[in-house]
């Protein structure tokens, strides 16, 4: 299983550094990066999509025709466009979701950025979004990339990750830490 996960992020690496370089000789980096954050977003919220992208039952046409679909109704740029019709020919979608993420790091790194992920129980507010930023900004001393995600399970408060570091303040953990203590396990 750890194999797999190393091979998949391996590969996700490779096609996200190819994808880079090309939207950098065409001088189209902001573009692409704004779609793949977009495509984040919708494979994020549709378990449909997610199921598409992972599905080793549907045919390479089949998900090209799907993904194709998703990328024209989403007015993706044509690099952005013509590189997942490439995976679904390749039959690597599943690993879409890494590959944006591999994307959008070394883009954080060119720009000098630290990249931190911020998971909520539910959508903040425009406010809220630069409240965290701002104090991510701070606690870090300098730029950060973040990615706000949505997390319903969490039930209320915050999990942000930064690197290897995580910080968990979400109710759900704090729950489950209360339920340990109260069985006097912990």
């Amino acid at each position: 299983m750890a194999s797999e996960a190393t091979s998949v992020a391996g590969l996700a690496k490779r096609y996200a550094a190819a994808l880079f370089e090309l939207a950098d000789e065409r001088k189209a980096i902001d573009a692409v990066a704004s779609d793949l954050a977009g495509l984040r977003r919708l494979i994020d919220e549709s378990a449909d999509l997610r199921r598409m992208i992972r599905s080793p039952v549907l045919q390479r046409d089949e998900q090209a025709r799907a993904i194709g679909a998703i990328a024209e109704r989403a007015g993706l740029n044509a690099l952005t466009h013509n590189f997942l019709g490439l995976l679904a020919r390749n039959r690597r979608l599943f690993a879409l979701p890494e590959m944006i993420q591999g994307f959008l790091q070394i883009l954080a790194e060119r720009r000098g950025e630290v990249t931190a992920q911020v998971i909520a129980a539910q959508e903040l507010s425009e406010a809220q979004r630069r409240a965290v930023d701002g104090r991510l900004r701070k606690a870090i001393g300098r730029k950060v990339a973040v990615d706000f995600r949505v997390d319903p399970s969490l039930l209320g408060g915050l999990v942000v990750k930064v690197g290897s570091r995580m910080v968990d303040a979400s109710l759900k953990s704090k729950l489950a830490r209360l339920a340990l203590a109260m069985k006097g396990v912990g």
